[in-house]
């Protein structure tokens, strides 16, 4: 990456956490992801600090829930965050709560759009920025294992899909900002990631490695994993 070049990161947090209910957070209650301990720190803290600590990352924009805009700046002062530039609202939509990031964040070269419940960022961030410069888009992205089927309503398989084209993508996901600004402006179908956005206007996004420790919390058995994945981590 060009040193003169700059580069921002948009981190989405403005979820609900509404699939981390069970026996241990009791009846009915809610644990916060985002705030929940791991390896003495917060989830959110361990994200934020990739990106605070990668030498190409210049400014963060953090993406929270409205009821959560006063714990994210304190958490980002508390962990020593001092690249968060802004702490914002989210939107209805998750492609809303990236679009607002984007003009918090403000103008730049590149951007990386991340998942904040995504704390293992596996490979580096210098990876996915280099695969970028080929097309100006790229994700990183593991091959599914898994077979794969098409199913009808009724809940019966119409087909086997071909794994070996299949992939499961993840982030952060890397885009030249202007390409990123112009998806947001010209597509508003419901896309459940940016790179989407870029695909419906037939802009190329390029795959790269992506890594099965980066995986998304979004339940209380993930909690665990990757509190066990970090401690595999540390250890290595």
């Amino acid at each position: 990456m060009n040193a003169s070049e700059s580069v921002g990161a948009i981190v989405v947090a403005a979820g609900s956490s509404s699939r981390m209910r069970g026996p241990s957070t009791g009846s009915g209650q809610v644990l916060d992801k985002l705030f929940a301990p791991l390896s003495g720190r917060p989830l959110l803290a361990h994200v934020l600090a990739r990106f605070q600590e990668s030498p190409t990352v210049d400014s963060i924009a953090l993406v929270l829930s409205s009821a959560n805009l006063q714990r994210g700046r304190d958490l980002a002062a508390e962990h020593g965050i001092t690249k968060v530039s802004a702490v914002c609202q989210g939107g209805p939509r998750r492609q809303d709560s990236v679009r607002l990031g984007l003009e918090a964040l403000g103008a730049c070269d590149w951007v990386l759009v991340h998942d904040g419940a995504r704390l293992l960022i596996n490979p580096g961030i210098a990876e996915g920025l280099e695969a970028a410069r080929e097309s100006g888009a790229a994700i990183p992205a593991v091959l599914i294992a898994d077979t794969v089927k098409e199913a009808g309503p009724d809940g019966t398989v119409e087909r086997t899909l071909d794994r070996g084209r299949l992939w499961a993508a993840q982030t952060p996901q890397v885009f030249r900002y202007d390409l990123l600004v112009r998806a947001h402006r010209e597509v508003s179908d419901d896309v459940t990631d940016d790179a989407a956005m870029l695909e419906a206007l037939g802009l190329p996004v390029k795959l790269y490695p992506g890594s099965p420790l980066n995986i998304k919390v979004t339940n209380l058995e993930d909690l665990r994993q990757a509190e066990a994945l970090l401690e595999v981590v540390a250890s290595t």
